[in-house]
């Protein structure tokens, strides 16, 4: 199997390009569908790097697949955007290749401006915010917090702005949603959002359609030894019925904070198994926001090595297993 990374994608006169994004290609299907290609990009404070890691889109589509039957499950009249993990017939044998596993078909919806984030730790940059000012996101939070620890009031919706590629996101306060969404959709967006991620700790969840086995969804994770310390979720609009659409990827490393919680432990900052290694890297050798950073071998090894392991742990199965399942 390759292990060249996949950094740009292009499917000629089979399908229209419609943008690209900071890891992913999007295509015109017909009218209401459209085809979400995972490149090996990856994106740290906001800066796109100029290598990739290998077969990390697969990571993210097939993780992604996997969420979204969960979730799909476990919260009655969930509705997103995702139809199929198979390619369009207009996709040419060659193509397929390249693009099985990492492609998506999704319905076509119009897209909210805004990442939901949601934290039930404290931790990252919510944490540098809360030491200096005791807020997060300008919600005030109690005193006597301490880095990594379990917010003790319940999960927090922590929103912040959707940048283009080559631009900042900001952290806004909920109110600062309300501003760019309206009341009613903004209150919609933090209760689905806050929804998904308390579903996600629920132990008696279950996936019964999950993409090789049946599994147990966030109690699952950390039984499997993961705490899903943050996420973000995005949201679309599908305005026929005025619904509102869980969009783009759930649950991965490139969207979420996965830490091992056999070394989790109050006070410090926990090791994790996602591009938080990447993100240290970059801000200890001086690299952090600059454009046109190549990353070393041995950054890119141990970083696609804590997404396939935040796989296995997840999945309970290798990634080589799920992409080769005869192998």
């Amino acid at each position: 199997m390759s292990n060249a990374s996949i950094m740009q994608t292009d499917l000629g006169d089979a399908l229209p390009l419609i943008a690209r994004g900071k890891v992913r290609d999007l295509y015109a299907v017909d009218d209401r569908k459209l085809l979400f290609v995972a490149t090996d990009r990856i994106s740290a404070y906001d800066v796109v790097l100029k290598n990739g890691i290998p077969r990390k889109g697969a990571l993210l589509t097939l993780l992604s697949a996997h969420w979204f039957s969960v979730l799909s499950e476990a919260v009655p009249h969930l509705k997103t955007h995702f139809l199929s993990l198979e390619l369009p017939s207009q996709i040419s044998a060659e193509k397929r290749t390249l693009l099985r596993y990492r492609s998506m078909q999704v319905r076509k919806v119009k897209i909210f401006p805004i990442e939901a984030i949601v934290r039930g730790y404290i931790t990252g940059s919510a944490w540098k915010e809360y030491q200096a000012k005791g807020t997060v996101h300008g919600i005030k939070l109690r005193h006597g917090l301490r880095e990594s620890e379990e917010l003790p009031d319940g999960a927090l919706y922590t929103p912040s702005t959707k940048a283009e590629a080559g631009e900042h996101d900001e952290n806004i306060h909920p109110d600062q949603a309300r501003q760019l969404l309206g009341d009613d959709y903004a209150q919609r967006i933090e209760d689905l959002a806050v929804k998904l991620y308390t579903t996600v700790l629920r132990p008696e969840v279950l996936a019964v359609r999950d993409l090789l086995t049946t599994l147990q969804a966030r109690d699952y994770a950390k039984q499997r030894g993961i705490i899903i310390a943050d996420t973000k979720f995005e949201f679309g609009l599908d305005p026929r019925t005025d619904e509102i659409i869980l969009v783009d990827e759930v649950l991965t490393p490139d969207s979420s904070r996965f830490w091992p919680a056999s070394t989790y432990q109050i006070g410090v900052t926990p090791t994790s198994f996602d591009k938080q290694y990447l993100r240290d890297w970059l801000t200890a050798t001086g690299k952090r926001g600059v454009q046109g950073v190549t990353m070393p071998d041995d950054v890119v090894a141990e970083t696609s090595r804590k997404y396939e392991e935040a796989f296995e742990m997840v999945v309970g199965k290798r990634l080589d297993s799920v992409m080769s399942p005869t192998q």
